[in-house]
């Protein structure tokens, strides 16, 4: 009877036999986390004191402490730069200004003398003439830009009680194009004019560019074609 029931228990036929642990789940974990967390501290503790031993965190630490006086006396360059550039570029701009606001007062300058000298001659051709009648004085030419040709005139009507004159007057240019002969009137011919006793009479001539003019001549004709006035001016 002994020996059946021995072998029952050693046949495939046993009953199971179940195996509990007497700690919990959460309770295992908890204690693996303490372990984990005790071997990295000693861990850590190693690393720091094999440091301190070998001298690397001093060294580190005086490096440090160079790298940010380096960076402190960078900073303050710098600005010391960047003053310096300001203030460069402060004097730079006034002196610019400066500059601009000469060369503004002496194209004033250069106009407010070409203006006198305009009205200079305007006056002195108002001085009292000698003689009656049509007269034309103080011609006066010169070159503009390329191709081109100024001229200033005044015609003056002498004599007491003198009527209103109506007429017409003309530009000759003369000299040499292309080595030849050349002359050139005013563009659509004659140009009208009237005055009483003077007139003021300017104008600007176009011409081929390479023309060579030698002489101005002009002439104030009357409503019936006659020539009542006439000038001619050495270029």
């Amino acid at each position: 009877m002994r020996w059946k029931l021995l072998r029952r228990r050693l046949s495939i036929s046993a009953p199971r036999v179940m195996v509990r642990s007497h700690l919990p789940w959460p309770l295992r974990w908890a204690a693996a986390a303490v372990v984990l967390g005790f071997s990295a501290a000693i861990a850590l503790w190693a690393f720091e004191f094999g440091r301190e031993i070998a001298g690397l965190d001093t060294g580190a630490r005086q490096e440090l402490a160079r790298l940010r006086t380096e960076i402190a006396r960078l900073a303050s360059e710098n600005e010391k730069a960047m003053s310096l550039s300001n203030t460069a570029e402060s004097l730079l701009r006034t002196e610019r200004a400066a500059q601009e606001r000469l060369a503004q007062q002496v194209r004033q300058l250069e106009d407010e003398r070409t203006r006198l000298r305009q009205d200079l001659g305007f006056f002195e051709r108002l001085m009292p003439a000698e003689g009656e009648g049509l007269q034309v004085r103080g011609l006066m030419a010169e070159p503009g830009t390329a191709g081109q040709l100024r001229f200033q005139m005044l015609v003056m009507q002498l004599g007491r009680n003198v009527p209103e004159f109506n007429g017409r007057y003309d530009l000759l240019l003369s000299g040499q194009n292309d080595g030849k002969p050349w002359t050139l009137g005013l563009p659509g011919g004659a140009r009208p004019l009237t005055l009483k006793q003077y007139a003021r009479v300017e104008g600007l001539v176009e011409h081929p560019p390479g023309a060579v003019i030698k002489s101005v001549q002009v002439r104030v004709i009357d409503a019936k074609g006659a020539v009542r006035a006439t000038q001619t001016l050495k270029l």
